[in-house]
């Protein structure tokens, strides 16, 4: 029997996985050992347990998605099945005219020089 099944526990880095918010379990366990996932709020191990109610916040693809846990599934899962283990509270994605005007650095160009890096910090709402 699954854990959900049992009402048991889900690892965090198992769930964000098999509701198909990151592609491998390595790559999850990866996301959260580098604090780009949260559970309600505080980062965590990948080892850690997962509830039904609680929020998880994962930043992938430089976007962030924030979920909260509908149903456990400690093994991947279908598609259909993933969007149901889950409630989406995620901010709409940035219309693509913006994401066309965001300015790129030219490959090759090297590492940006601190008045770049402040400009960039500015334009991105960080400084």
């Amino acid at each position: 029997m699954s854990p959900a099944a049992q009402g048991g526990s889900v690892r965090i880095d198992a769930w964000v996985w098999a509701v198909r918010l990151y592609k491998t379990r390595s790559a999850a366990a990866e996301a959260v050992r580098a604090g780009h996932v949260k559970l309600n709020g505080v980062a965590v191990k990948p080892a850690q347990s997962v509830a039904v109610g609680d929020t998880v916040r994962a930043w992938v693809n430089h976007r962030e998605f924030i979920v909260e846990v509908a149903q456990l599934h400690a093994k991947r899962v279908g598609p259909a099945i993933a969007r149901a283990a889950y409630v989406d509270h995620s901010p709409p994605p940035p219309p693509k005219e913006i994401l066309a005007s965001i300015p790129r650095r030219e490959r090759g160009a090297g590492r940006p020089t601190k008045r770049e890096r402040r400009q960039l910090d500015q334009l991105m709402g960080k400084g």
